[in-house]
């Protein structure tokens, strides 16, 4: 088994890609409102929707709440993608490097999580996969039901 790979999720939302963009981009901040999956985000360093920006997210994983700290990595406008680069906390850990993101297209939202194990005890990230199609199911839920 090799140490590094990517994991991919496709979820079909009924809110348009762009509500998704501009959640990440902007207002992630909002979802310890909507889901039960994080407890907890906050901005660091620097500002939302500009790369280099710091945040940290709080959520439960494996039964126990984890501290996820990322750097917002890249960002394009035009293709509605964002990715977030974990450099602290408890995944570093585990995981020498990591990275997740997020596609939105029309009524399709994409997941990539690109990984290095520090070993090849570490199992796939698939439970971090788990919360971010939940997380998007709570959003496009929230959303839809207005």
């Amino acid at each position: 088994m090799g140490l590094r790979g990517k994991l991919v999720a496709h979820v079909e939302v009924k809110c348009g890609g762009e509500l998704f963009h501009d959640h990440f981009n902007s207002k992630p901040h909002h979802s310890p409102n909507i889901s039960d999956k994080i407890n907890h985000f906050e901005v660091n360093e620097g500002e939302l929707g500009t790369v280099g920006t710091l945040v940290e997210w709080r959520f439960n994983y494996d039964g126990e709440e984890r501290v996820a700290k990322q750097v917002i990595d890249h960002i394009d406008e035009e293709k509605k993608r964002i990715t977030f680069k974990f450099i602290d906390g408890f995944f570093m850990e585990l995981y020498k490097t990591l990275s997740t993101t997020l596609d939105a297209e029309e009524n399709w939202i994409s997941w990539t999580f690109e990984y290095e194990k520090q070993n090849e005890d570490i199992p796939e990230p698939l439970i971090l996969l788990r919360i971010g199609i939940d997380l998007i199911k709570d959003i496009d839920s929230h959303h839809h039901n207005k």
